[in-house]
């Protein structure tokens, strides 16, 4: 159980990682927005290291 939540958590982590890489690539990123990503991103990422 515990490791489908982490595999879960690993796909998430990889969406928005794709997604800061999609809003860097634009012509003007939006900063607020890769702000707001880069902060899920940590989370996820640190709640991935507290299951381990």
């Amino acid at each position: 159980m515990q490791q489908a939540h982490i595999s879960a958590l690993e796909t998430k982590h990889a969406d928005i990682e794709a997604r800061i890489l999609e809003e860097e690539q634009r012509p003007a990123p939006d900063m607020a927005t890769l702000s707001r990503l880069k902060k899920e991103k940590l989370r996820v990422k640190e709640e991935i290291v507290g299951l381990h």
